[in-house]
């Protein structure tokens, strides 16, 4: 009977923790959502954009390690989360509506990357950065497309 106990005490401990370590980290992990979203939007659209499109799509790439190097940043320091969120509507234009809602989820990229706790090693500020290296190209491809 003591031996189920202690494995039942251990079984719930972990699971505990499982949550724990997963939940965290909210804006962070959906910037990352917005991220990996906009990224099959800005895939999705078509290709005459002056190669915009590709270098939004690298620097997305490149902002998406860096969330997930800031999450692991983080974990491994144990910083605690902040539980605010934001998320903007997306309204997509008809000429091009996968620019457009790339574009719309990129914003809310940043929105949950600004309002993440601030100290994930650097990588959140580099993660900012190459969001709005994004951002700006994206533009310029929703400009040079059709």
């Amino acid at each position: 009977m003591s031996k189920r106990r202690l494995v039942l005490v251990v079984f719930v401990l972990l699971s505990t923790l499982t949550v724990i370590a997963y939940a965290d980290q909210p804006n962070m992990q959906a910037a990352r959502t917005n991220l990996q979203q906009a990224r099959a939007q800005l895939q999705a659209a078509t290709h005459n954009k002056g190669g915009h499109r590709t270098s939004a799509i690298q620097h997305v790439n490149n902002a998406i390690a860096f969330v997930n190097q800031g999450i692991a940043f983080d974990r491994r320091h144990n910083h605690a989360a902040s539980t605010a969120e934001v998320f903007p509507t997306s309204v997509a234009t008809p000429d091009q509506p996968h620019m457009q809602s790339a574009l719309e989820l990129l914003r809310s990229a940043r929105s949950n990357l600004e309002n993440a706790t601030s100290d994930k090693g650097g990588y959140r500020k580099k993660a900012i950065d190459e969001v709005n290296k994004a951002i700006d190209e994206t533009k310029k491809g929703i400009d040079a497309g059709d």
